[in-house]
């Protein structure tokens, strides 16, 4: 039985990431009574899965970069926060704070989506398996957007359980199968959120950045509501899409596409500058 909170925490993490094997089996089902489970459609299933091969292949190397990393911020924390259930409660809303810029930095610098992110966006269809379809680079880039939690003296492996949380919260909201949750949709993160999320409009682009609250888009001016577009559900995908399911593909399309918006720039620094715009600024925008 866990025997603290963080343990508990570990726990309900992996519990959440289970998700899928309750809500992949319905979505089949609907997708087969509709007619859309095509071998197309299963292929971008499965180009959505293949992250978890590299995933799984760099995983101890992950481990102990956030060990090294982590037990380094813990050196230089001014005092040490005991884990009780409050300050694993405060953890949790601390890092769910955290992943909101974290996931905002994401989408809004143009190195992060190209090097990472954009993998997770990139296919048409939503569905339990884009829930894997993550870069095993966010690995090695996440884990520095957590570091104050740690610098202000909560336990590094508390943070750890606070964003296995987070992750697997997030697993059951990539579904088409569940509708609008009424009140739960203004101030908690749902599929149909999520779908927002995911959308390619313009009305939807860069909102509902939240891990488990809704709340920091609603203060920070990045939530949106599913149905803005008025008669027309969300589309999925990227607004430039990669035009195939390779996962070779799925995995260095953002990066080919940032090399060639970077070719026409003339000068090192303004090509670093371009780096650190937004997906898709023009060139002329990139200054020294």
């Amino acid at each position: 039985m866990p025997s603290s909170p963080a343990d508990v925490l570990l726990l309900l993490g992996g519990v959440l990431s289970a998700a899928f094997v309750l809500f992949l089996p319905f979505e089949l089902w609907r997708l087969r009574r509709q007619g859309r489970l095509t071998w197309a459609y299963v292929r971008e299933m499965l180009a959505s899965a293949s992250p978890l091969i590299p995933t799984l292949l760099v995983s101890g190397a992950v481990m102990a970069f956030i060990g090294g990393l982590y037990a380094g911020a813990a050196a230089l924390a001014p005092w040490s926060i005991p884990t009780g259930v409050g300050a694993a409660l405060a953890c949790l809303v601390l890092v769910d704070f955290l992943y909101y810029w974290d996931h905002r930095c994401g989408h809004r610098i143009a190195l992060l989506w190209a090097a990472s992110h954009s993998v997770h966006h990139s296919s048409q269809q939503f569905d339990q398996t884009t829930g894997f379809r993550i870069s095993f680079l966010d690995g090695f880039i996440s884990p520095w957007f957590y570091l104050p939690a740690v610098l202000i003296g909560f336990d590094p492996l508390l943070v750890l359980a606070c964003f296995a949380v987070i992750l697997g919260y997030q697993q059951w909201l990539h579904t088409e199968t569940i509708g609008r949750l009424g009140w739960l949709d203004r101030w908690f993160n749902t599929p149909s959120n999520h779908r927002v999320h995911h959308g390619v409009q313009d009305a939807y682009l860069d909102r509902n950045y939240g891990a488990i609250l809704m709340v920091w888009d609603r203060l920070f001016g990045t939530y949106a509501v599913e149905g803005t577009v008025e008669g027309e559900a969300p589309r999925y995908g990227l607004v430039h899409p990669i035009g195939g399911s390779n996962p070779i593909l799925v995995h260095t399309a953002g990066l080919i596409q940032l090399a060639r918006a970077l070719r026409p720039v003339r000068g090192v620094w303004r090509r670093v500058a371009l780096l650190f715009q937004p997906p898709g600024a023009p060139a002329d925008s990139a200054t020294p």
